[in-house]
C-alpha cells in the first residue's frame, strides 16, 4: 500500500517529509517515481494522469491538490473511484486575506489613490462607512462563508447566493435562480467563490452585468471559467461596472497582447489568492485516509451529480 504525489515536485518534497513523520508506515512516491503500481492506493494530483485506471489498477482514493476538481476530466475516472478536493485551513485563510484585501480597496478608493499619487495629484475623497457597502458573495461553501464572517466583521452589509438555500447568521441569504435577480440588484460588490461547472461556466456575463447597480464592481476568484471576457470590457467601457479585480483567468497566462493586461480598471493577480499549505494540506490528507480506512466520509468528497 503506498502514496503517490503528482503536483509540483518542490512541494511534494515537503509533503514527503510530513508524511514520514505523520504516517511513515505509508510509503510516499512523488512523481515519475511510482513505486509498484499496484500497491498504490492513494493518488494526490493538480492534473491526474489520463490512464489512471490502467497504470493504478488498485487506486482507492484520488485526491485534488487543489480547492477544486473542475481540471479533472471526471468523465474519464470510474464513478466508483471517489475524489476528494482540497479542504484545508490554509487556503481558507489565504482565500480571506486576498478578498478582504480587494474589498478594502474597492471601498477605500485605493486605486483612485494610486493614480493621484502617480500625476502628483493631492485630493482628499470622501471616506464611505463599511455599513454604508453592499457585499454579495456568489457561492456559499467553505470559502465563501469563511469571507462573510470576516466582512461582516468590518460592517460591511453582507449577502450571499447559492444554488440551495443556506442560513448564515448576519449574512442575508439568496438562493437559486428565482433569487439571483434579487441579489445582484443589492449588490455593490461582487465576489465570485463559485465552483466551475457546467451551470456555472460563463454565469460572469452580460446578462448579469445588466442586473448589478451601475458602476458596480467585480471581484473574480472562482475560475476563469466563470467570466464572458468580452461582456466585461463592454461593461467596464459603458460604465455599467466600475473596476474589476481577476485572480483567475482563461487561459491562463493569458497571452501578452490581451487587453486585461493594460485595462485601467482591471486588476489582474496571477492566481495567487489562495494556495494550499503543505503542513495543513498533508494534515487533512492524513485525516481523510484515516476517515477512509474506517468507513467514514471524507472531508471533500465530490458529488459526481454536481461536479464539486
Amino acid at each position: 500500500m503506498s502514496f503517490v504525489y503528482k503536483a509540483d515536485p518542490v512541494r511534494g518534497a515537503v509533503w514527503a517529509e510530513l508524511f514520514a513523520h505523520a504516517m511513515p508506515d505509508l510509503p510516499f512516491h512523488i512523481w515519475p517515481d511510482i513505486g509498484d503500481p499496484r500497491e498504490v492506493r492513494y493518488l494526490a494530483a493538480w492534473q491526474p494522469p489520463d490512464d489512471i485506471a490502467e497504470r493504478f489498477p488498485n487506486l482507492e482514493v484520488l485526491f485534488s491538490t487543489g480547492a477544486g476538481t473542475d481540471h479533472f476530466d471526471l468523465s474519464a475516472i470510474s464513478p466508483a473511484l471517489p475524489v476528494v478536493r482540497m479542504v484545508e485551513s490554509g487556503i481558507v485563510a489565504g482565500m480571506v486575506e486576498y478578498v478582504t484585501l480587494a474589498v478594502l480597496a474597492i471601498h477605500r478608493d485605493w486605486g483612485r489613490y494610486l493614480g493621484q499619487q502617480r500625476a502628483a495629484t493631492w485630493g482628499p475623497h470622501r471616506v464611505y462607512p463599511a455599513a454604508s457597502r453592499r457585499v454579495g458573495v456568489l457561492g456559499l461553501g467553505v470559502l465563501g462563508r469563511a469571507v462573510l464572517e470576516r466582512l461582516s466583521g468590518f460592517g460591511f452589509t453582507c449577502a450571499g447566493w447559492s444554488r440551495s438555500p443556506q442560513q448564515i447568521e448576519g449574512v442575508e441569504c439568496h438562493a437559486g435562480p428565482e433569487q439571483l435577480a434579487a441579489f445582484l440588484a443589492r449588490t455593490d460588490i461582487l465576489v465570485c467563490l463559485l465552483p466551475l461547472t457546467d451551470s456555472t461556466r460563463g454565469i460572469l456575463c452580460r446578462r448579469l452585468f445588466d442586473q448589478l447597480p451601475r458602476g458596480a464592481t467585480l471581484i473574480n476568484v472562482g475560475r476563469g471559467g466563470h467570466l464572458v471576457q468580452d461582456d466585461l470590457l463592454e461593461a467596464l467601457e459603458d460604465g455599467r461596472l466600475g473596476h474589476a479585480i481577476l485572480d483567475v483567468c482563461e487561459p491562463e497566462p493569458l497571452p501578452p497582447d490581451h487587453p486585461f493586461w493594460t485595462h485601467p480598471q482591471v486588476t489582474l493577480t496571477p492566481h495567487i489568492a489562495s494556495m494550499t499549505q503543505p503542513e495543513s494540506a498533508v494534515e487533512a490528507v492524513i485525516e481523510n485516509i484515516r476517515r477512509h480506512r474506517e468507513g467514514l466520509p471524507m472531508t471533500g468528497l465530490v458529488d459526481r451529480a454536481r461536479g464539486y
